[in-house]
């Protein structure tokens, strides 16, 4: 077993926390698998295979072995598939055997989170590959959002990456983001940039909707334009105006039908809120036999 680490995110947290809202632990009455116990004999062993009923791309298999791992430790688990792969419908990705309690205590909580995250790193390569359609900028780049579930953060953006796209920003901490409700404040895109320059900020994205906003966040510092809402004949036209001076972004209404022209307009990046906000999980299952 190679233990899943991901920077920000703590596994064994994760997993305590979540079975322990499963189990009810704390409420009156919970705190163990009322139906498990009642059923299953507690010597009682399965052997099991996790499959995908469509095809997916795969995210979150060592996060589920590690949800049976908690419950039995030496339970006998093999990921059949590397993180990250495209895989048709139909395809094993994990065996296991062990504890049959272990395994229907822990199989809600490991698929949930297989099916979640796999759901995004499947949507995620959908628009990687809808971007790329007409090979005109290879080297644009699809990015997520901060449109994330509470909590969920650090292992949604992960699947992003298994999905074929990048991060933006991980949350408020990392890099200045001035949108319309900043200006508005501030009084313009300029004097909004000049501040975070003065704050001794070192990485000002600074979003634009109108061609006119473009050189005065350049002049004041801003070290990335988020082109909103542009519609790809403006796009271009901000593209040549920026003349590379900064990495470009597009954003706002963008979907698999649009994302190819609007990256095909130049852009460095291009960033998709759904892919974290709106995915739909993969449709992912796990089958017992009593051994």
């Amino acid at each position: 077993m190679t233990r899943f680490t991901l920077p920000g995110f703590d596994l064994d947290r994760f997993v305590r926390d979540t079975l322990a809202e499963d189990l009810g632990e704390g409420i009156p009455g919970g705190g163990h698998d009322v139906t498990s116990e009642s059923v299953i004999p507690a010597d009682a062993r399965f052997s099991g295979v996790m499959d995908s009923r469509d095809a997916i791309t795969v995210a979150g298999l060592p996060l589920a072995e590690a949800f049976f791992h908690s419950l039995q430790p030496d339970m006998a688990i093999e990921i059949l598939v590397p993180e990250g792969a495209q895989v048709p419908a139909g395809s094993d990705l994990m065996r296991l055997s062990g504890n049959a309690r272990a395994m229907l205590t822990a199989e809600r909580s490991a698929l949930n989170t297989v099916q979640h995250l796999s759901g995004i790193a499947t949507m995620t390569r959908e628009y990687v590959d809808a971007m790329h359609a007409g090979r005109n900028n290879p080297d644009c780049t699809l990015l997520d959002t901060r449109k994330t579930i509470p909590g969920l953060r650090y292992l949604e953006k992960y699947a992003v990456c298994m999905g074929g796209g990048a991060n933006h920003r991980m949350g408020l901490w990392d890099a200045a983001m001035i949108k319309d409700n900043h200006v508005l404040v501030a009084g313009a895109v300029g004097e909004a940039v000049r501040r975070a320059v003065d704050a001794g900020v070192t990485h000002i994205i600074c979003e634009v909707d109108r061609i006119d906003q473009i050189e005065p966040a350049l002049a004041a510092g801003a070290t990335r334009l988020l082109l909103d809402n542009m519609e790809p004949e403006v796009l271009r036209e901000a593209v040549a105006l920026v003349a590379g001076r900064v990495p470009t972004e597009a954003s706002g209404g963008i979907n698999l039908d649009t994302i190819a022209a609007k990256a095909a307009s130049g852009v460095d990046y291009v960033s998709v809120g759904r892919l974290t906000q709106s995915a739909p999980a993969a449709d992912i299952g796990l089958d017992f036999t009593p051994l």
